[in-house]
C-alpha cells in the first residue's frame, strides 16, 4: 500500500477491463485517480466503487480521438489536482473480425487508428507538456502482443505496433528529463471487449493462422495481471526503466 501516494494519475479507457482494474489498484496504492472513457454510466460505476473503497477519483467523459476532449481531460485534472504524475494510455478498440492485410476495411482502419494511435499520441503530447512543467512523470501505454508478433487483424496490429514505436520515441525524447515512457503488451485478456470474439465473427484464415501458434494450456491474462505491471511501471520502483515494451502473455508467444 502507498506505492503511488500523492501521485495524480490519468487512466484512459477506465470504464471496464484493464482500465477499471488499474484505476482501483492505483487508488488503493494512494493515487488520486482521474478516469476517462466515452460512456458515462460505466465510468461513474467505476468511480463509485473507488469512492466506496475510500479512494479519491475524478471521472471525466473523454473520447481520446478528439483533441478537444483530451485538452478538456487535462484541464479538469490540473484544475482539480494541480498536476499529472502518471498517464496510462489504455483506451483502445479492436478491428472488425481479424481482417488481414488483403481484406481490411478502409473505414475500420480509420476508426482503429483514430483511437488507438492518434488518441494515444494526443494524450502523450498534451500531458507530457504538463509533466515537463511539473518536473517529471511516468507514461505507460497499453499496446498488445499483436504489435510485437503480428497476431491479429491488420488494422489492430498496425495501431499497436505504432504504439510500441511511439513509446520508444517518447522515452528517447525525454531521456534525462525525468519523464519515462514504457509499454505493456498483453496477450489475450479476459475483458468485455473480447467477450464476443469467436470463429463465427472473425476472418477464418487469420483465426486459423493464430491458432497454429496457440497453446491452450497457457493461461489467459486477467485485468489484474496487467494492472499489476502498470502499477510497477507507474511507481518510482521502476524509475530506471524507460523505452521498454514488456510482453505479458504467460509465455504463449515464446
Amino acid at each position: 500500500m502507498g506505492r503511488l501516494s500523492e501521485k495524480v494519475a490519468i487512466i484512459t479507457g477506465a470504464n471496464s477491463g484493464v482500465g477499471a482494474a488499474t484505476a482501483k489498484m492505483f487508488a488503493k496504492e494512494g493515487a488520486k485517480v482521474v478516469i476517462s472513457a466515452r460512456r458515462v454510466e460505466p465510468l461513474e460505476a467505476v468511480a463509485s466503487e473507488i469512492r466506496e473503497a475510500g479512494g479519491e477519483v475524478l471521472p471525466v467523459v473523454t473520447d481520446i480521438s478528439k483533441l478537444e476532449d483530451v485538452k478538456h481531460l487535462l484541464q479538469k485534472t490540473v484544475e482539480t489536482y494541480g498536476k499529472v504524475d502518471i498517464l496510462i494510455n489504455n483506451a483502445g478498440v479492436l478491428d472488425e473480425g481479424l481482417r488481414p492485410i488483403d481484406r481490411f476495411g478502409d473505414d475500420d482502419l480509420d476508426r482503429v487508428l483514430d483511437i488507438n494511435e492518434k488518441g494515444t499520441m494526443y494524450c502523450i503530447r498534451e500531458i507530457s507538456n504538463q509533466m515537463k512543467e511539473n518536473g517529471g512523470g511516468s507514461i505507460v501505454n497499453v499496446a498488445s502482443v499483436a504489435g510485437v508478433m503480428g497476431c491479429g487483424g491488420a488494422s489492430y496490429v498496425a495501431s499497436k505496433a505504432a504504439i510500441i514505436g511511439i513509446t520508444r520515441h517518447t522515452a528517447l525524447r525525454f531521456a534525462g528529463q525525468n519523464i519515462r515512457c514504457n509499454a505493456v503488451c498483453p496477450g489475450s485478456i479476459a475483458t468485455p471487449m473480447v467477450a464476443g470474439m469467436g470463429p463465427d465473427n472473425m476472418d477464418k484464415e487469420m483465426f486459423g493462422a493464430m491458432c497454429k501458434h496457440a497453446d491452450m494450456q497457457v493461461p489467459i491474462c486477467m485485468p489484474d495481471d496487467v494492472a499489476n505491471i502498470l502499477t510497477f511501471l507507474a511507481s518510482d520502483e521502476s524509475r530506471a526503466i524507460t523505452g521498454q515494451a514488456i510482453v505479458s502473455d504467460f509465455g504463449s508467444t515464446l
